[in-house]
């Protein structure tokens, strides 16, 4: 059950900029300082989504790299001019987003590559790309350099400007047929296609996000499609990923717990076809005879949906949590099951990676988020705070954490969950707090608490390819959340974190940057800065995370 109902949350904070509902604040504290609601991003006041129960929003931080000079064509004095990196987005934006395409001349470009221009509309899933009309030429200079927030609702992808207080959009793009229900950015694209979008229908699309801000239309432009009208899998997509270092290979989950892998640059002409699936309870993995088929394999993980799949940073290892209740890891190269366990109750909805790739965060149907350890490969630690379902959960890459002395490791890693009892959680995985249980004794003795209670969960490390039951919790160490700030007055899907900001994301469509201590009254309007990999270092406090808690 979602409990509305929580007094912790005390009283309304408002302004006239971040309007506030009763029971919200604006704000919430931590023991480094305050985090403040800087602005939001919604979709546009007047959008009707009728068809929204089928989809949940979801959020994709995207960064925009200056845009290479040999395909800048020479810019023109009114171009130059009348567009910038900013300001020319918004420009075209306040005056194309709600006109519709008409009878504008259509271009396709699928699998089969380019076609001849038709004249009208198309009534085919995310009909490609409406092309300007005559009277407004299209920006091929523009470069489009930014920080970008991609969220879908209903039928419709909405990119905003992060680094503008705008509230509205500065693009929509509109899929007739069925819903975009994921996608994923890859900043390292190396041939300007750098977005996927996964629709309800099983349809995956390939874009430049450039290419889209660059276009005036509602709809996709120079678009690669793949697994058309769900030829391959007509499964609704449940979640979208590219494989690091990858060269521009990605990963679909699919409802009906398979994975298919594919490479943006086939087009998919031969034949794909994959054997039977005999048994639907075992892993297993099969790869096209033909080199010019996509996907170019399938995994089937489970049973059931694969609700999300997240990749390592270094792309050795992917995660997979499922409507079975299981996480799997998963030596990607290898195609091996390397570990995996239960949840306590139910499904798990969401997986997220540190950054040094020792751990893994778990959140679904029992409430709880649950830190898999790598080295160990077992729960180390799991949370209680959340009264409803854990619906995203992701590691503060840019949170400065004390070092030990001399060895440069982590000894406190800072995580943030998400929940449909519209509370945001921040969490410190204090290593002090979890080191005991692991420890191992020269002398051959069992490992135990520091109460002494001597417990055969941790007398040694499970081996490669088993899937563990749900450990008993008085054998997993306890953590208790920094922060339970009550965030939006609707049921959250998902969040990020910046450099500068948390961004916090509710389920119908309305996102909320949280500006961290220090960041908010000079928050610059470059770029660039979002997303810096440079991490600043101050001061924080070390101490029991379960010996208090803000309560927002």
């Amino acid at each position: 059950m979602i409990n509305n109902n929580n007094n912790s949350n005390g009283m309304m904070s408002s302004s006239s900029t971040n309007p506030q509902l009763p029971g919200l604040k604006a704000y919430f504290k931590t023991p480094e300082g305050r985090y403040k609601l800087q602005y939001e991003k919604t979709h546009p006041a007047g959008f009707l989504h009728y068809t929204n129960s089928k989809t949940v929003t979801q959020l994709t931080l995207a960064h925009l790299k200056e845009k290479p000079a040999q395909s800048q064509p020479a810019p023109t004095s009114s171009s130059s001019s009348s567009y910038s990196a900013s300001s020319g987005v918004r420009l075209v934006a306040s005056k194309f987003l709600g006109a519709g395409n008409g009878s504008r001349t259509l271009s396709f470009v699928g699998i089969n590559g380019p076609s001849k221009a038709v004249a009208g509309t198309s009534s085919r899933i995310g009909s490609l790309g409406a092309s300007p009309s005559s009277n407004f030429p299209a920006i091929s200079n523009f470069d489009g350099k930014g920080t970008y927030l991609i969220f879908n609702v209903g039928d419709t992808i909405f990119i905003s400007d992060l680094n503008s207080q705008d509230k509205d959009p500065i693009k929509s793009i509109h899929f007739s047929n069925s819903n975009p229900v994921c996608h994923a950015f890859d900043p390292e694209a190396k041939d300007g296609h750098d977005l996927l979008i996964g629709l309800y229908s099983g349809d995956v699309y390939s874009v430049s996000l450039r290419q889209q801000l660059q276009d005036f239309g509602k709809r996709l432009v120079g678009a690669q499609h793949y697994n058309k009208d769900g030829f391959v899998n007509n499964s609704r997509c449940t979640s979208i990923a590219w494989v690091p270092e990858g060269d521009g290979t990605f990963v679909v989950a699919h409802a009906d717990g398979n994975l298919c892998v594919y490479e943006k640059n086939k087009d998919g002409a031969a034949d794909t076809s994959f054997p039977v699936i005999k048994d639907q309870t075992q892993f297993s993995v099969a790869h096209t005879r033909s080199s010019r088929s996509n996907p170019i394999a399938r995994w089937h993980i489970c049973q059931g949906s694969v609700n999300c799949i997240a990749f390592s940073k270094d792309g050795t290892y992917l995660a997979t949590v499922g409507r079975d209740g299981y996480l799997r890891v998963f030596d990607y190269s290898k195609e091996q099951l390397i570990c995996g366990g239960k949840s306590y109750y139910g499904a798990l909805l969401c997986c997220a990676w540190s950054m040094d790739g020792k751990y893994i965060l778990t959140g679904g149907e029992d409430d709880l988020v649950q830190v898999w350890s790598m080295d160990d490969r077992k729960v180390v630690a799991w949370g209680e705070g959340h009264s409803s379902w854990v619906s995203g959960v992701a590691f503060d890459s840019y949170w400065s954490s004390p070092t030990s002395d001399g060895t440069g490791e982590n000894v406190m890693y800072r995580f943030g969950s998400v929940g449909q009892d519209m509370q945001l959680l921040l969490w410190d995985l204090v290593m002090d707090e979890i080191v005991v249980p692991l420890r191992r004794y020269s002398t051959g003795g069992s490992p135990t608490f520091s109460t002494g209670s001597p417990s055969s969960y941790w007398d040694s490390i499970c081996p490669v390819g088993t899937l563990q039951p749900a450990p008993s919790m008085r054998n997993v160490p306890k953590l208790s959340p920094l922060v339970a700030h009550r965030a939006h007055a609707d049921p959250l899907s998902g969040l990020t974190f910046t450099q500068e900001s948390v961004l916090t994301v509710c389920r119908e469509g309305r996102v909320k940057i949280w500006m961290r201590p220090g960041h908010g009254e000079n928050h610059s309007s470059n770029s660039e800065t979002a997303l810096s990999t440079s991490l600043k270092e101050k001061p924080l406090l070390l101490g029991n995370v379960g010996s208090s808690i803000y309560k927002q």
